[in-house]
C-alpha cells in the first residue's frame, strides 16, 4: 500500500508541503498520509474543473455512456484493493465494506440510464404559433463534501449524476476516510474520462475550502454532513448564486404500534440501528413503542442484540461524545438494559447499548446519536405518538411498524421526514434520499437527483412563415 495519496486534479497527482494522518479505528495505527491543499490548489481545482466541464458537456450522451461504464468496469477489476482499503480507514466488517464499493458501481451505471430516460417536455401552445420545449442542460461545476461513514456510497451519490448530466466535479472527502476515493479517483483516466472532469482535493481546514464555496465558478453545491456543517457551507456559498442540495443530520423516530409484529420490527430496527456501528444518518433513535407491547419488545431486541457484531467508531472523540449521552441519559433516570461500555482492546470500539424509560427531554432523545444506542420510549393511547415523533428539528426518516393500513397511512402522512418506511426499512439508488427541516434540501438517489445537475431551458421557435 502507498504511503502517501495525493489530490486528484486536472488529470494528474498533486502534493503539497503539509501532510495529514489517516487512522485506522480498529487499532489506532497510522495507515497512511494525504497532503493538505492550500488556496493556490484549491484555485487550480477551480480552473481545472471549469475547463473540464467545457470538454465533458461538449461530448455526446452515448459517448458519455461508453466512458462511465468502461470506468464502473474499472473499478470493478479493483474491488479487492478498494474494499481493503475501506475497511483500514473505516474498521467497516467485510460486509459492508462490500456493499459500499457496491454503491459506488450501482450509481453510476445507474444515473447514467435515468439520464436516458428524462424527457424534453413539448409545452402546448394555445394559438398553434409556436413550438415549445424544454431543453435539459448540464448545470457546470459541482463542489461536493463527502461524508466519513460511507467514503464510496458517498462518492457514488455524486459523481453518478455529475457524469451522468455532462457536469464536472471538485470533491472533498473527509479527512477521516480518503483513501478508497482517491485511489478510485486515480483510475479515471485510464477510463478515459478527459482531464478536469474529476478533481479531488484534501483539506482539513475549512477556511480553504471556503475559496471554492465563494468563487463564482461552480453552479452546485452538494453535501452529505452535519447540519452545522451544511450551515456553514451555504453560508459561504452566498457570495454567488448557485444551487444546493445537502442531505444533513437525521434523529430518526420509530414508532411500534401494537398491532405490529413486534418480533419482526425489533429484527428490523436492531438490524438497522447497529449496522456501521450506528453511524449512519438514517438510523433509528428513538424508538417509541406502545405500553401494550412495551416489555415483549425490549425482550426481543435483546434477544437480537446478542447477535450484534460491530466495527469500531470512527475517532475516540466521536465514541467519548456518545459515551457522554449515554451517561447523562442514566443520571437522568434512563435504564441501561444493554452494553454502554468501551470494550477493552486496541481500537475506538464499544458495545451495542439499549436503553429504556427513556424521556423526550433527555439529552439523548432531543440530540442525534451517531454511534450503536438505541433509546426505548414508552406512550400509551393517551399520548400523541406522532408529536412525539415530530418532536425534532430534523426530517430525515422515519419509521413505522403496524399492520393496520389506515394507520400506516395517517402516520406517513403526518410525521415530517423525507423518507417514511413502513413495517421495513428499505433504501435504494431508485429511491429518492433527501430531508425535511434542518435535515436538508434536495435529493440524493432517483431522477430526482440526476434533475438537480441539469438546468430546464425554454426554447420557443415560431412556426408561421
Amino acid at each position: 500500500m502507498e504511503n502517501k495519496y495525493p489530490m486528484f486534479i486536472g488529470g494528474e497527482k498533486i502534493s503539497s508541503d503539509q501532510l495529514i494522518g489517516v487512522i485506522n479505528p480498529s487499532n489506532e495505527q497510522l495507515i497512511a498520509n494525504i497532503y493538505n491543499a492550500d488556496v493556490s490548489l484549491m484555485k487550480k481545482s477551480l480552473i481545472s474543473a471549469n475547463d473540464g466541464f467545457e470538454k465533458w458537456s461538449s461530448f455526446t450522451p452515448i459517448k458519455r455512456k461508453e466512458i462511465i461504464l468502461r470506468y464502473a468496469d474499472i473499478l470493478e477489476k479493483n474491488k479487492e484493493k478498494l474494499i481493503d482499503l475501506l475497511i483500514l480507514e473505516t474498521g467497516k466488517p467485510k460486509e459492508n465494506a462490500d456493499y459500499d464499493f457496491g454503491m459506488l458501481i450501482t450509481c453510476l451505471r445507474f444515473f447514467i440510464e435515468e439520464y436516458e430516460r428524462l424527457d424534453q417536455p413539448v409545452i402546448h401552445d394555445p394559438d398553434d404559433r409556436f413550438l415549445h420545449y424544454m431543453q435539459r442542460q448540464p448545470v457546470g461545476v459541482v463542489v461536493g463534501f463527502l461524508a466519513w461513514n460511507f467514503p464510496l456510497l458517498n462518492l457514488g451519490y455524486k459523481l453518478g449524476p455529475t457524469l451522468a448530466s455532462g457536469c464536472s466535479c471538485i470533491l472533498k472527502p473527509s479527512e477521516l476516510t480518503p483513501l478508497a476515493t482517491l485511489e478510485a479517483v486515480y483510475l479515471a483516466n485510464e477510463a478515459g474520462i478527459p482531464k478536469g472532469v474529476i478533481n479531488v482535493i484534501t483539506c482539513d481546514d475549512y477556511s480553504i475550502t471556503d475559496v471554492l464555496l465563494k468563487s463564482d465558478i461552480p453552479s452546485l453545491v452538494t453535501m452529505i454532513g452535519s447540519t452545522q456543517g451544511g450551515i456553514e457551507v451555504m453560508k459561504a456559498s452566498c457570495s454567488s448564486i448557485k444551487r444546493f442540495s445537502v442531505e444533513l443530520g437525521g434523529n430518526s423516530p420509530v414508532i411500534v404500534y401494537p398491532d405490529a409484529d413486534i418480533k419482526s420490527a425489533a429484527e428490523k430496527i436492531v438490524g438497522l440501528k447497529y449496522v456501521n456501528t450506528g453511524q449512519v444518518c438514517v438510523s433509528p433513535n428513538r424508538c417509541f413503542v406502545h405500553r401494550l407491547v412495551y416489555d415483549e419488545f425490549i425482550h426481543e431486541v435483546l434477544t437480537c442484540v446478542k447477535n450484534i457484531e460491530m466495527g469500531p467508531m470512527i475517532t475516540s472523540e466521536a465514541r467519548n461524545k456518545v459515551l457522554s449521552l449515554i451517561k447523562s441519559a442514566k443520571e437522568s433516570g434512563a435504564k441501561i438494559i444493554y452494553g454502554g461500555n468501551i470494550i477493552d482492546k486496541p481500537g475506538y470500539f464499544m458495545e451495542p447499548t439499549v436503553i429504556k424509560d427513556v424521556e423526550q427531554s433527555m439529552n439523548i432523545a432531543s440530540d442525534e446519536v451517531f454511534g450503536p444506542v438505541l433509546s426505548i420510549l414508552p406512550f400509551t393511547d393517551e399520548d400523541n405518538e406522532i408529536d412525539f415523533a415530530n418532536n425534532t428539528n430534523s426530517g430525515l426518516a422515519a419509521y413505522v411498524f403496524t399492520t393496520n393500513l389506515s394507520k400506516a397511512l395517517q402516520s406517513a402522512k403526518q410525521i415530517n421526514a423525507g423518507s417514511i418506511c413502513i413495517n421495513e426499512p428499505h433504501y435504494s439508488v431508485q429511491l429518492p434520499h433527501g430531508g425535511l427541516k434542518q435535515s436538508g434540501v434536495g435529493k440524493d438517489c432517483s431522477r430526482y437527483s440526476i434533475e438537480e445537475y441539469l438546468t430546464l431551458k425554454r426554447v420557443s421557435i415560431l412556426m408561421e412563415n
